[in-house]
């Protein structure tokens, strides 16, 4: 059976980013931090870019890169002499707690696999029989149940009380059983023991009722477990662990009603390496072009530089376009520091004013934070949806955080033995003039991290 064939021309329209405008794209959605290691990196691969040395920076704001010449031999280079993170980490505590214990050897090594699998916040998640058969297809050693439950009960008698447990009710009763026997703990532990899911949702009342105790002696007990660390491991966080730490990418201030905004990152002025530039000026001046084709690495080089430079500047220039345009639209905002003058404001009116794509937009305010003098917030902070509707005059155009802010003081000022369900807030809320529905309140309350009623709920 013949088959047939046949060939047919496709005419497609695709849009297809240069290799600059990838490197733009990737520039922007660099962090301050992120974008001087990025040029540190730039500027140790590529012997075209150095720094100009004849723009001033003061000492104690130059940077790593700032410190050596590319040119300098790298003996000659100036080296990072921090001292190293000598804080003690979980592991090492627990091990050094182990090595002063005398114990048999099987047990000493079962109880090395078991804080091992201890994770930072201190839990052991995984169950005893897999760390019995890790041991005994690894090494080949063989331990029974009984010795694995010895050892762990072994672990679980190391400061800081807590660390070995399988979840937060075995660690919690662990923290209680090491203090001393009052009959506060006594009632604790029996709350942890037989009433730990009423606990966990607040039901007061039927902790009284259950454990046959004084609401002020259940309240005692209560705040005893509040008391204690649900994750013990954490105390040990290292002194140089900075992943929390927030550098911003711009600075607003605010004096006499003027708003100025600048860079925040310490960016150096990058220059072309004057023997790179002078040798391709050379090189186009010549009609050799056996010449320019065995100097492709220096022209390489060179376009590489100076794409560099012309992206970087690019980078600022838009980070400083559209912080303009923000404080432009929540110029009341910025002038009083207050909330409710934040108006509604999407990507696409930053796009309108700045004339930027609003992928552009979007990178430019992914993880980037601004620095103002009553605080430092993530640009996507003065981004808000309007609620409500926004042609009538007679309606105050609402955004989400008038919302959040409001639900916010409701919640503070309520009656924390009696708090206000969510559509009690919605209530007040059209009380204070503000018409929103109960699913608007339950959404905004959940974004500012308010529990449910229940959950707020103190006895």
């Amino acid at each position: 059976m013949a088959s047939d064939q046949s060939l047919a021309l496709e005419q497609k329209t695709v849009m297809r980013l240069s290799q600059q405008q990838l490197r733009f794209t990737k520039l922007l959605e660099y962090t301050a931090p992120e974008l001087e290691e990025a040029i540190d990196r730039e500027l140790e691969e590529n012997p075209a870019l150095e720094v100009d040395e004849d723009q001033p920076v003061a000492q104690e704001e130059i940077p790593r890169y700032r410190l050596y010449s590319q040119n300098t031999p790298q003996e000659d280079q100036a080296y990072d002499f921090s001292p190293a993170d000598t804080g003690e980490t979980l592991l090492d505590a627990l091990l050094r707690q182990l090595s002063e214990r005398t114990m048999p050897d099987l047990e000493r090594t079962m109880a090395r696999y078991i804080i091992g699998n201890i994770d930072t916040n201190g839990y052991l998640r995984r169950p005893l029989s897999g760390i019995i058969n890790d041991m005994a297809f690894g090494p080949g050693i063989i331990v029974d149940e009984e010795t694995a439950k010895k050892t762990l009960e072994t672990v679980q008698d190391f400061e800081p009380y807590g660390v070995g447990a399988a979840d937060l009710k075995e660690c919690l009763r662990l923290q209680l059983i090491h203090m001393p026997p009052t009959q506060t703990v006594k009632d604790a532990l029996n709350i942890i023991d037989n009433q730990f899911e009423a606990f966990s949702m607040k039901h007061s009342h039927k902790l009284v009722t259950s454990l046959k105790l004084p609401p002020e002696k259940v309240k005692q007990a209560v705040d005893l477990i509040k008391s204690l660390n649900p994750k013990p491991g954490t105390i040990f966080t290292s002194s140089l662990d900075t992943s929390n730490v927030i550098v911003p990418d711009l600075n607003v201030n605010v004096e006499d009603g003027e708003i100025s905004i600048s860079t925040n990152n310490r960016i150096p002025e990058l220059t072309i390496d004057r023997t790179f530039s002078e040798a391709v000026a050379e090189l186009n001046a010549s009609a050799n072009r056996r010449a320019k084709k065995g100097n492709e690495f220096i022209i390489s080089r060179y376009n590489d530089a100076r794409d560099f430079i012309k992206i970087l500047k690019q980078r600022q220039d838009t980070l400083i376009n559209v912080m303009t345009a923000i404080v432009k639209i929540q110029k009341e905002y910025f002038l009083t520091q207050n909330i409710y003058r934040l108006k509604p404001m999407m990507i696409k009116d930053i796009a309108a004013l700045t004339g930027y794509d609003l992928s552009v937009i979007s990178r430019a305010t992914t993880n980037k934070h601004v620095n103002t003098p009553w605080g430092v917030f993530p640009l996507r902070f003065f981004f808000s949806d309007s609620i409500g509707s926004e042609n009538s005059e007679d309606v105050e155009v609402l955004t989400n955080r008038k919302i959040e802010a409001e639900i916010t003081k409701i919640v503070n000022k309520e009656d924390k033995k009696h708090p206000l369900s969510d559509e009690k807030i919605r209530l007040e809320m059209l009380d204070k003039g503000y018409d929103v529905s109960r699913r608007t309140i339950a959404k905004y309350r959940d974004r500012k991290g308010i529990p449910v009623a229940r959950l707020r709920k103190e006895m």
